[in-house]
């Protein structure tokens, strides 16, 4: 088992190479930073949005606009600060005009956000908006209206976590009912963070190494009054 440190210089590890990745050729090209993620590398909630804006892209840290401030405000509201939790998002590169994730980039760049989710080891984790919702559920069919504040155990990568769906904070921006329904279902997080860390799957067996059986040797057919050949006696 690796201790908080261990998992942190791991965590640094994934950084450094999330930095510079290439995988998506379009996304690497018009980004200005890559934004990894910030806060508690050993936090017990996470949040989970969507992809980098225009702000994030330019400072390299996700939710630093009025979405972020309230963020930061309704966690301060529930006893917490960004230092104490993890925000991450599910595309670490920001799509040109904002657009939604192509699925391509989103399967090139998950890898990162379950390598996280494995390294923090969060005890909760809320995705927020309409879009990580159903993309961390694996369920593109059911919107976070019928999610939101209904907490359940989903196997994300590696790793068994309680997710927990929230409307997207600059949608409450706009709407003062989602504003009140998402400080409502704020008020349910330390509740969440007291119960017991959801019982982890058993690691997957190493893959046994493929045997290799040798091709057989052909051995001539031999004749009823042929003598066979020393060098073959060995074979049968």
């Amino acid at each position: 088992m690796a201790t908080a440190a261990e998992r942190r210089e791991e965590l640094k590890a994934v950084w450094e190479q999330a930095r510079t990745c290439t995988r998506c050729p379009q996304l690497a090209s018009t980004r200005t930073t890559v934004v990894f993620g910030s806060g508690n590398a050993d936090a017990d909630l996470m949040f989970v949005g969507e992809a980098p804006g225009a702000n994030e892209d330019k400072q390299g840290l996700p939710f630093v606009g009025q979405a972020g401030k309230l963020l930061a405000q309704l966690l301060e509201e529930i006893g917490l600060s960004r230092s104490d939790v993890f925000i991450a998002n599910l595309l670490k590169c920001r799509p040109p005009g904002n657009r939604d994730p192509l699925p391509g980039e989103i399967d090139a760049c998950q890898d990162y956000l379950f390598r996280q989710l494995e390294l923090i080891e969060p005890r909760v984790v809320c995705t927020l908006g309409n879009f990580s919702t159903k993309l961390l559920r694996a369920d593109p069919s059911t919107g976070i209206t019928r999610l939101h504040g209904r907490e359940e155990i989903r196997r994300i990568g590696p790793r068994n976590v309680r997710l927990y769906p929230l409307y997207h904070p600059a949608a409450a921006l706009y709407t003062r009912s989602l504003l009140d329904v998402l400080r409502a279902d704020f008020g349910r997080i330390p509740e969440l963070l007291a119960l017991p860390v959801p019982e982890q799957p058993e690691p997957e067996p190493e893959a046994e190494p493929e045997l290799v059986v040798p091709e057989p040797v052909l051995v001539p057919d031999i004749a009823e009054d042929d003598e066979p050949d020393a060098n073959q006696l060995g074979l049968f």
